[in-house]
């Protein structure tokens, strides 16, 4: 072990020291690279229709992965990303940011070639391994690494470096999202198409359709028009052959994981520690007063901060706001798809939706850093007070823009549900880069690294929380949608169309037989499709909860001295 940490000396926090000319300026790019790499983990929904569709390409065959199981493999990631960077925050501390960074680029890229092997052997356990374990790792190793080292280079701006620091996890699905889309594009390849749905004769059999091809029996999908349009090449409504075409997700992800791994090893050796006691030339340490009672000039050890009740308030704040923000994220570009593609058919194309998705990262980062800096100026307890109180009203309007636009299929419902969502995700950033400046200012900066780190175990729990509410909530409101345009549809309309009775209702939705965009191709005329209310009890839900992060955010107080540093470990004192 002494042999190994020698042979890696030069990755260690000692090695790294800068001298005293050193221009801290040349650190925050060093950050931003490895957040702009493992912030595509925000672009994660290009993924789901894909992995969704690994058998039908087209549309979901029987045997392919449900949603709501790919869903979780985002989360997965985030609650690694948490307990990996409660555990590594004590440990950057110890070792310095490039150690860190080197790990976390081991681990994010070889997360995404161990989950391209999972995808292209169908093994979803080896992709929630992969990306989620492995990878979920890399990305709390990641994103701890720059923050306290830019704290200590930047103390005269705490809201500002903590921006820029966390500023390109945000920004990571402006460059992911693009790529990812193009990548699936050119490694994608369309399924045999046998025909019009009148001119095959089709089979079903434990809820599976089959068709016959030269005397043998094949498994097949039925695609709508408008799935078959979102094929690489866009294809015509009809029968399509089941485990024909490639969707190209396994040749994505072997891709991305070597490209991310060189350039986090890249910026990870551009990272520089500031000698001891070092501070900004001209910069007076600030001292506490009437005007920034909620700056403290002290220090609380990483061990002590458990005890005191500002971490927790800050771990409910933090929390709730994630919550709120994250199960949206993991879903955006399928809720706007669901909520306007029935009314608003332009919505339903690739390219709008992946645009929508470039966009959320482009808010999401502008938020990092524009609520990080304005946080300077007003105050971090201020800013979130902003996030709740505004967060709440955001999310209660949703729901009106989908009932709205279900009765009046105009853009004007549209636009609103855009700068809705995102003005959320600017302060979903804005969240994440405001609170280690936040927790600077009540615990000072001796240990801020490793107690964000702890902090970030409330990004894991909601990591669980977030995606668990929408896709459960979502899965009730199918389910609730499916019966009722049952009841609707004449029994012999319903088995001429699936080759089943309404007996079979269970196995067929099983299957992914049934579907609700297919029951409403059998409706009766003038049926409302229910698909853009899916969501409207989730957002009531996430509106409650940000209402509980308001109160506890008032609670919020300056930290008792008999936790500060001379109180309880003297020796550790600046």
């Amino acid at each position: 072990m002494n042999y190994l940490r020698y042979l890696l000396s030069f990755l260690m926090k000692d090695k790294i020291v800068a001298s005293p000319n050193f221009n801290r300026w040349l650190v925050p790019p060093a950050s931003i690279a490895i957040h702009l790499c493992i912030g595509s983990v925000y672009a994660w929904s290009i993924f789901n229709p894909a992995l969704t569709k690994e058998f039908g390409v087209v549309t979901s065959a029987a045997n392919d992965w449900s949603l709501s199981s790919v869903v979780w493999i985002f989360s997965v990631a985030i609650v690694f990303l948490g307990l990996s960077a409660a555990i590594a925050g004590k440990w950057l501390e110890e070792v310095g940011p490039r150690c860190v960074g080197v790990t976390a680029a081991f681990l994010w890229g070889g997360g995404f070639i161990l989950g391209s092997i999972g995808i292209s052997t169908h093994q979803l356990w080896l992709v929630y391994l992969g990306y989620g374990v492995l990878g979920g790792c890399g990305l709390g190793l990641g994103y701890v690494s720059p923050v306290s080292t830019l704290l200590r280079w930047f103390p005269d701006k705490r809201g500002m470096a903590t921006g820029m620091a966390i500023m390109g996890f945000g920004g990571g699905a402006i460059i992911g999202a693009p790529v990812k889309t193009f990548l699936l594009e050119k490694f994608a390849m369309a399924p045999t198409y046998l025909g019009p749905e009148s001119a095959v004769q089709m089979i079903t059999e434990g809820g599976r359709r089959f068709a016959e091809i030269a005397n043998e029996k094949v498994e097949i999908v039925v695609a709508t028009a408008k799935e078959a349009s979102t094929l690489p090449i866009p294809g015509e409504a009809g029968v399509y052959v089941v485990g024909s075409g490639d969707t190209g997700a396994a040749s994505v992800f072997l891709t991305l994981g070597i490209v991310y791994f060189f350039i986090m090893l890249i910026a990870s050796f551009l990272y520089r520690v500031p000698a001891k006691d070092w501070k900004p030339e001209g910069w007076i340490p600030p001292v506490k007063d009437k005007k920034n009672t909620m700056i403290s000039t002290d220090n609380v050890h990483i061990d002590q901060s458990l005890k005191t009740p500002q971490f927790w308030l800050l771990w409910l704040v933090l929390c709730l706001n994630v919550t709120a923000g994250i199960g949206v994220i993991g879903i955006a570009k399928t809720m706007m798809t669901e909520i306007f593609g029935s009314t608003l058919p332009t919505i339903a194309t690739a390219s709008f939706a992946g645009t929508y998705v470039l966009m959320i990262s482009v808010f999401n980062m502008c938020g990092r850093f524009f609520w990080a800096s304005a946080s300077d100026f007003i105050g971090r307890k201020n800013t979130y007070h902003c996030f709740f109180a505004i967060g709440t009203v955001l999310y209660l309007s949703i729901p009106f823009a989908a009932s709205a636009v279900s009765a009046d299929q105009s853009v004007t419902w549209l636009i609103m549900f855009y700068a809705a969502t995102m003005l959320i995700f600017t302060m979903y950033g804005g969240g994440f880069s405001t609170i280690p400046a936040y927790l600077a200012d009540i615990f000072g900066t001796l240990h801020v690294g490793g107690i964000h780190g702890r902090l970030l175990t409330a990004w894991a729990t909601a990591g669980v929380l977030g995606p668990f509410l929408i896709t459960y909530l979502r899965n009730l409101s199918v389910e609730n949608a499916i019966n009722d345009l049952v009841s609707k549809i004449d029994p012999a309309l319903f088995e001429a169309k699936f080759n089943a009775s309404i007996s079979q209702l269970g196995e067929l939705i099983a299957s992914k037989t049934v579907t609700v965009s297919a029951l409403m191709e059998i409706s009766p005329s003038g049926t409302v499709d229910p698909t853009s209310g899916l969501y409207n009890s989730t957002m009531y839900v996430m509106a409650g909860l940000l209402v509980i992060g308001f109160f506890a955010n008032l609670m919020i107080r300056p930290v008792n001295k008999k936790h500060h540093v001379e109180n309880t470990h003297p020796n550790q004192n600046f």
